[in-house]
């Protein structure tokens, strides 16, 4: 199984956007991400910036669909945010077609990943966000399989 880690400090929201667009410029179809965090690490704002690399138009306002569990949004590549934070059950996630999604050639952005860490793909990038203080956010960015280790490798030229 190759594996890829590398971590990144954001110094500020503004840095985790433009982070995000770094990653959805590069981001290959059919990858999922796979994000983890407590409320407030950033999750968002990451897959904002996402959004705008994987060239979802400006018009299309990203926010976490925590009511809707699931927004879809159309770039250069679709992108599908996730947001598990109200699932409870596998077979929530079962019934919102989360499996189906991930084997997909859109880019799919799971937030409260792991909450389906049973049935994320081998091929995934898994970042997990954490507080180090109001403005502060450090990203470990782990990558499965050879998609998302190569991701993790473009990184390192940031």
């Amino acid at each position: 199984m190759k594996t890829k880690e590398y971590e990144i400090i954001s110094r500020s929201p503004e840095e985790t956007r433009r982070f995000g667009v770094f990653l959805g410029r590069h981001t290959p179809s059919g990858l999922v991400i796979a994000l983890s965090g407590e409320l407030g690490a950033g999750k968002t704002c990451l897959t904002q910036g996402i959004a705008r690399g994987l060239g979802v138009p400006e018009e299309f306002y990203v926010t976490s669909p925590s009511f809707t569990l699931v927004n879809q949004y159309p770039g250069r590549i679709d992108l599908y945010h996730v947001d598990l934070y109200r699932i409870e059950t596998r077979v929530e996630i079962e019934e919102i077609g989360l499996e189906e999604m991930m084997l997909a050639q859109h880019v799919v952005v799971i937030e409260w990943a792991d909450k389906a860490a049973g049935i994320l793909p081998h091929e995934h990038l898994l970042i997990s966000m954490s507080i180090l203080d109001d403005q502060v956010r450090h990203l470990q960015l782990t990558g499965s399989g050879q998609k998302a280790s190569h991701l993790v490798e473009k990184c390192r030229e940031l």
